[in-house]
């Protein structure tokens, strides 16, 4: 009935749609295979792509000729670029997504992508050989043949939804958990463990009182996600801003004796960064108010989703909060918030490729591995059907340094020091977030995706074309020179001091609040040299000489600090066999295998001596 597959990816969430698609555009043959067709890339949580870290990594990944910026785009409904206050390293694209359009674009780029299959059904099991997958087991018993597995599972291995006093199986709400795998995983000798997530309750918008809250609307320019020629949002829906009470905190502290929280039933850990607002009202005692971001969930539809509100006490208690907050009086709830708990693994089993090291073969991404986000999912989702379909063609594992990728810090921090609870990115994890900016990811990355087969020769071409100007820019920077009049006026306008004498324009655009395009405007040469160029264009050039000095000394410092990564570690080399190494390290880096110095110095509990003592064993 089945053919072999190069790649089986089991689960059709943001993880396993990036597996598939980039397994299947590296011309392998893939079978995508999920419980439910309909529910391909739902939105689980808020209807939102991107965010502070998190739009860079959607941006990495349509760098490197994923789709999710491109399904963003199409499907948006309001884009903002956050931190626009502060310097480009912080800068993160934002944008609210229709919810059901999401969905339906990503299943149809699938559906369009050649070389991918679908299998409504749950699998229950792996098909393993002496120590490789070579297949899945699907509920009715059906054996599927695969070369490589990638399991992206997200909140259904043996899901537990709670609302109050009440818990049922279910990895979403109406949906039913998945089981067996996590047994027979346990049995291969693998390590698991529990975590949660919630979800706020999503509401009637036609029962709103619009008026009495504060409108957020998006960018009045906006901008986009994907470096293809997606276009630009023509109109925007916007979001709006509330606050909860002392009162709505009061009605809600009346059902926390009913609270799987706090009653000890569920056991999984939430996310930090992300609590529910029992957790907020508990850890934040003082604070007498908790602002509330109304998210319509698309274009058309008048649900709603009450971010900042997620919540898993009792029906009753969730909604009468709703009502105490101001325009909420007389809300009507579509269905209440919920915790899901559920398995995951923790990713210090895994090889940087995100292949496991127990069974060969097989990978884990997204959820299963710790983490929370779509966007954190959908990274990992699209490295592990690169490496399941390098591996299948015998060749190198990809693999993305920590000063190359925000992605590259996601997959790092995963392997080498592992989660005990949900992981989320954030700029502060990337120690070299100015060569890591949302603006230069195709500059960075698409080449390397190209030389791997995945982006295209279209997305190559215009990458080399944005080069090519921005360094032509560059250049005409270097060549103009601005007397003191040609800007009278313009710089004690912005609060700078004026020129005393001829300086060069790119000694001009270093100053403070200097834009580019004002330089254009001013100084005729310039604009004649430069001629008519793509806005984006424009300010990935004024960024680049605006921190030339900024980014030249963080390179220095990852070159300085990623040589350790060029001295590779033998896969068989004995760790247990090194006295001189302290006892833990002798015991992580034989659990953890890392394949170079520069991993093996980034696990928690190997110290520099430890690095020392290996780099004499490596012949350093």
């Amino acid at each position: 009935m089945f053919p072999e597959y190069d790649v089986i990816v089991v689960g059709a969430g943001h993880a396993g749609c990036e597996a598939a698609a980039a397994a299947a555009n590296m011309g392998m043959r893939v079978m995508l295979a999920t419980m439910n067709m309909n529910t391909i890339a739902q939105m689980s949580c808020n209807p939102a792509m991107g965010g502070v870290a998190k739009g860079q990594l959607v941006r990495e990944i349509d760098a490197l000729g994923g789709y999710s910026g491109i399904v963003t785009d199409k499907t948006m409904i309001q884009f903002r670029m956050l931190n626009r206050s502060k310097g480009p390293a912080m800068w993160s694209p934002r944008a609210q997504s229709d919810r059901m359009r999401f969905a339906e674009t990503w299943r149809l780029h699938l559906e369009q992508t050649p070389n991918v299959d679908f299998w409504q059904e749950m699998v229950t099991g792996l098909v393993v050989k002496e120590g490789r997958v070579k297949g899945v087991v699907t509920q009715l018993g059906l054996e599927i043949p695969a070369k490589s597995v990638v399991l992206t599972n997200g909140t259904f291995l043996n899901g537990l939804i709670h609302i109050g006093e009440k818990q049922f199986g279910g990895g979403r709400s109406g949906e039913r958990a998945s089981t067996g795998i996590t047994a027979q995983l346990e049995s291969l000798g693998f390590e698991s463990g529990r975590m949660k997530t919630g979800t706020p309750p999503r509401i009637d918008g036609r029962s709103v009182k619009w008026d009495l809250l504060e409108e957020q609307p998006g960018d009045e320019n906006p901008s986009k996600f994907s470096f293809t020629d997606t276009k630009p949002l023509a109109t925007q829906r916007s979001c709006y801003i509330t606050y909860t009470n002392p009162q709505t905190h009061e009605l809600l502290k009346e059902g926390f004796d009913r609270s799987p929280m706090f009653n000890g039933r569920i056991q999984g850990l939430g996310p930090r960064y992300c609590p529910s607002i029992e957790d907020k009202i508990e850890r934040f005692a003082d604070r007498d108010r908790h602002q509330l971001f109304l998210e319509p969930e698309g274009w058309d539809t008048v649900e709603v989703y009450v971010n900042g509100f997620s919540s898993s006490l009792p029906e009753d208690v969730q909604f009468k909060a709703l009502c105490s907050v101001p325009g909420l009086d007389a809300v009507k709830m579509f269905r209440p918030g919920y915790a899901v708990e559920y398995d995951f693994f923790p990713p210090t089993q895994l090889k940087l490729s995100l292949e496991t090291q127990l069974v060969e073969n097989l990978f884990f991404a997204g959820q299963i591995n710790g983490t929370t986000g779509y966007e954190e999912a959908a990274s990992q989702g699209l490295i592990a059907g690169i490496n399941a379909a390098l591996k299948v063609k015998e060749e190198d594992p990809f693999i993305l340094q920590r000063d190359e990728a925000y992605i590259g810090v996601l997959i790092d921090d995963l392997v080498n020091k592992g989660t005990k609870e949900p992981y989320r990115m954030f700029t502060s994890r990337a120690e070299y977030r100015t060569l890591l900016r949302q603006d230069n990811a195709d500059l960075r990355l698409t080449e390397i995706g190209h030389k791997i087969g995945l982006a295209t020769d279209e997305r190559y071409e215009t990458m080399l074309t944005k080069k090519a100007s921005v360094e032509h820019i560059a250049h005409a920077l270097e060549q103009i020179s601005v007397s003191p009049d040609q800007l009278d006026g313009y710089l004690e306008s912005i609060g700078s001091s004026a020129l005393k004498q001829k300086m060069k324009a790119s000694a001009v655009i270093t100053r403070p609040h200097v834009l580019l395009k004002d330089l254009v405007s001013l100084i005729p040469d310039l604009g004649e040299l430069i001629g008519k160029v793509d806005e984006e264009v424009m300010e990935q050039a004024e960024i680049q000489v605006k921190y030339a000095g900024y980014i030249q000394k963080e390179k220095e410092l990852a070159d300085k600090m990623m040589r350790l990564d060029t001295i590779r570690i033998p896969e068989e080399f004995d760790f247990s066999s090194i006295s001189s190494l302290s006892s833990e390290a002798r015991e992580k880096l034989a659990r953890m295998k890392p394949g170079n110095l520069g991993q093996a110095s980034r696990i928690s509990g190997v110290s520099p001596s430890d690095i020392s003592v290996l780099m004499v064993f490596m012949g350093r």
